[in-house]
């Protein structure tokens, strides 16, 4: 058993020195990663998430950001195609989901994909793929935040006849100067996750239910202005912008991910986890697949460019009354707020297996004994999102976001298949059906989707990667826990 108490300090003399290359390819045992989860700095995370709970969780991070955001500047990327696109990032996800749901039911910890390589492929590869997720997760707080704001001024508007000016209500460079809206939601968000992760995820679940009722309001009142017309030139961008189009909405899966990183607060990880994630993934991809039919049918998809809340305007076209889409606009304001609360969540959660492990400073592993929950690190991390979504434009985020997703999802797909070749004997309670066929084919399409991406993103990703790398090797791998502290375990020897 390890002792989760504070560690007798060790003399430096007593420390061997590990060998430069060798220190890059450490791994941390599966068994360690295990038997550590919920131990924090003070406290202890709480399995309070119930299967339901965690599909919600999923749900909640997930719907929203492509259907009430995105859909803007996705469609006139693709044309009509779009609901193809969406097609492609959900097989994109899928296979990458079945990689997820598989290390899930076998390492259910909170580090999500950064565990899963820390256990499979070794120190550095596991610190390049949990920087990717702070990329992924706190960029995407920003992106959805920025969007939840072009909503509540549709709301505004529609109810009491105001809207905020565009100083108080829009980026730099978008014709404001600060995103008020944007910092607000972060900050409610964060206020919930203070409050613990099972209030949270009750406070979620009504927030998804809302989204989906509003989904389905759309489909049905948009249908009434279908016109087949709309779909008589289905690709006029040609094939390749469907792989550009779903490189941008991929940015719209990372749902299921956020699940895994709930594998120390849930109630059975190893059975529910699983099932979350693929639960998941079916009820989001055939939402977006049946909204972004029923809006290219309503609208010509050159009238796509340039709308912030699109869903809203198309219901306010198909009827002629601002009623429909002052309606849905109230959906979308309490549903993207639930994306923004559980990609929060997953943030945070990752950031504190990291901190445990050593990597980043201790002050993010500190959890509150009366919540049991990381609550310095939740307030650092929404005012650091909050900030972001003040001052940076909605495009930027989401193409930063979606490299560092499908960056990170193609190590789980190689972690898969490492973990299979090096510990065959591991329980495990759901494996991908034709093993390494399946994970080739979730790290190619990732691989594809990344290609399809604009060169400036690339450009910001490498810069990101870069600043990452400084970071490790000036501090996490001196302060790495394989190394301050010694071997506890058979496993571990």
């Amino acid at each position: 058993m390890l002792d989760h108490g504070a560690a007798p300090p060790v003399e430096s003399a007593t420390v061997p020195k590990t060998p430069f290359l060798t220190a890059l390819v450490r791994r941390k045992p599966v068994e360690r990663l295990v038997a550590e989860g919920g131990q924090g700095e003070g406290g202890s995370l709480r399995r309070s998430l119930s299967m339901w709970q965690l599909t919600m969780i999923s749900i909640g991070a997930t719907l929203g950001t492509g259907i009430f955001v995105v859909l803007g500047e996705a469609v006139p990327e693709a044309g009509p195609a779009v609901t193809l696109a969406f097609v492609f990032a959900g097989l994109t996800a899928l296979f990458s989901a079945l990689s997820y749901a598989e290390l899930a039911g076998t390492i259910p910890v909170a580090g999500s994909s950064y565990s899963y390589a820390y256990a499979t492929m070794g120190e550095l590869v596991a610190w390049v793929c949990g920087w990717c997720l702070m990329l992924e997760y706190g960029v995407s707080v920003a992106a959805v935040a920025v969007g939840w704001g072009d909503y509540l001024n549709e709301l505004l508007d529609g109810t009491i006849g105001v809207t905020l000016p565009a100083a108080l209500s829009a980026p730099p460079g978008e014709g404001g100067v600060f995103n008020l809206p944007a910092l607000i939601v972060v900050v409610l968000a964060m206020l919930f996750l203070m409050g613990g992760a099972k209030e949270s995820a009750r406070a979620n679940t009504i927030m998804v239910a809302v989204k989906i009722a509003a989904l389905v309001l759309f489909c049905a009142v948009g249908f009434m202005g279908f016109k087949s017309g709309n779909y008589s030139d289905f690709m006029p961008l040609g094939l390749s912008s469907v792989g550009a189009a779903g490189a941008i909405l991929f940015f719209s899966y990372i749902g299921f991910d956020a699940a895994s990183t709930a594998g120390e607060e849930a109630k059975n990880p190893q059975r529910d986890l699983p099932r979350a994630i693929m639960l998941s993934l079916v009820i989001v991809t055939v939402l977006y697949v049946l909204v972004a039919a029923v809006a290219v049918g309503a609208w010509d998809w050159k009238k796509f460019a340039g709308t912030d809340a699109t869903l809203a305007a198309i219901m306010n076209d198909v009827t002629g009354q601002s009623f429909w889409g002052t309606l849905l606009a109230a959906g979308a304001v309490i549903s993207i707020a639930s994306v923004v609360l559980t990609v929060l969540y997953g943030q945070t959660r990752i950031l504190f297996a990291m901190a445990r492990d050593g990597l980043v400073p201790k002050v993010f592993g500190k959890v509150d004994a009366k919540t049991g929950t990381p609550r310095t690190n939740t307030v650092i991390v929404s005012l650091l999102c909050g900030g972001l979504a003040a001052v940076v434009p909605l495009g930027e985020l989401v193409n930063a976001t979606s490299i560092g997703t499908l960056f990170a999802f193609a190590l789980v797909n190689v972690a898969v298949v490492v973990l299979r070749f090096t510990r065959p004997d591991m329980e495990r309670s759901f494996k991908v059906p034709f093993g390494p066929v399946f994970a080739a084919l979730g790290f190619l399409c990732c691989g594809y989707s990344m290609y399809s991406l604009d060169l400036i993103t690339w450009v910001y990703f490498g810069a990101w990667m870069a600043a990452g790398l400084v970071f490790y090797f000036l501090y996490g791998m001196r302060r790495s826990r394989l190394v301050t502290e010694p071997v506890t375990t058979d496993a571990e020897k």
